[in-house]
């Protein structure tokens, strides 16, 4: 059985103009102990699926499951199964991590002893006995990520939620969250986490749906969806008509398809080593100068490009 799972899950926001649906139809199934990634641009409607599956949205209209309790007839049961770690955190900069831990296990209805020895052991889990009794205002960013997952982790969920998790972070503290992510699954907790880094996603995700105006537009393993885009892709810029350009190069058979976006022409094509040479001839035999090219493999952001006609990487920046 799918630890979540939802059916034509909506939620509308009234404003000036009118309604607004934030989220549109969401079908989903995680499967138990699986890194689910909800992957999208900013306001594509994950981090409002997230927080009606974590119960705080109410949602307008669909129906869901998670941890096996109905998300709108037993809402405190899924509460009690479940761990959040929000985009803005949720520690007292003015308390200590342990002491944040502890309340929070007593929130959950630990007896104090009980809580004191979970905090220890999460402190240990993410490495951060050594500094567990300063206050978490003098942490580093990477730190408090770290604190907020164990906060999540004290009543040892079934599900995680993770909105946003390595937002901000810098390489190194983006690593050591990825690290406490896979060590979570090993673990056998089913993590859920929204995202708008494609490195993030292709790393961590056993599976992953690309969410675009409040619509899932395709679901799968990162494998399978970069297959969806066969053949290699070449990236061009020409000086000059660029429609011609599209238009002389979609014509050639080894082109599987052709886009134009932002000033460059991207092409789909079986072999990128054969096909760049028979691109410059014919570039060239019509007078058109090359500004630049390049060679890649297929990405996430390629399979964004292809259901949306946009770019997410360029969405996020």
């Amino acid at each position: 059985m799918p630890i979540i799972e939802t059916r034509g899950l909506r939620r509308t926001f009234g404003s000036r103009k009118g309604a607004v649906e934030a989220v549109a139809g969401v079908d989903l199934a995680v499967e138990p102990g699986e890194i689910f990634g909800f992957l999208g641009p900013n306001g594509a409607g994950k981090t409002t699926t997230l927080r009606m599956l974590a119960t705080l949205l109410t949602p307008t209209g669909g129906t869901a499951s998670v941890a096996g309790c109905d998300l709108r007839r037993e809402p405190q049961q899924v509460r009690e199964r479940i761990g959040y770690v929000g985009q803005a955190g949720g520690s007292d900069l003015q308390s200590t991590a342990r002491s944040e831990l502890v309340l929070q296990g007593r929130v959950h209805g630990m007896r104090k002893p009980e809580a004191q020895r979970r905090a220890a052991e999460l402190l240990a889990l993410v490495e951060l006995e050594a500094a567990a009794d300063r206050s978490t205002g003098t942490y580093s960013g990477g730190q408090r990520r770290r604190l907020d997952i164990a906060i999540g982790l004290m009543h040892r969920p079934q599900v995680l939620f993770m909105d946003e998790p390595t937002t901000g972070l810098d390489p190194q503290s983006r690593a050591r969250v990825w690290e406490e992510v896979r060590r979570l699954r090993e673990d056998g907790v089913t993590v859920f986490l929204t995202t708008h880094y494609l490195d993030e996603a292709d790393a961590l995700c056993d599976r992953l749906a690309i969410i675009d105006h409040g619509r899932i537009v395709i679901e799968g393993t990162p494998a399978h969806l970069k297959r969806q885009v066969a053949g290699d892709v070449v990236t061009l810029g020409v000086a000059g008509d660029r429609e011609q350009a599209l238009l002389l190069l979609k014509a050639q058979p080894f082109v599987r398809e052709a886009a134009a976006e932002d000033g460059l022409i991207r092409l789909y094509v079986e072999r990128g080593e054969t096909a760049m040479p028979a691109i410059l001839r014919l570039l060239d035999g019509a007078g058109l100068e090359l500004r630049e090219i390049s060679l890649t493999r297929p990405s996430l952001d390629d399979v964004f490009l292809r259901q949306t006609g946009r770019s997410l990487r360029e969405q996020a920046a």
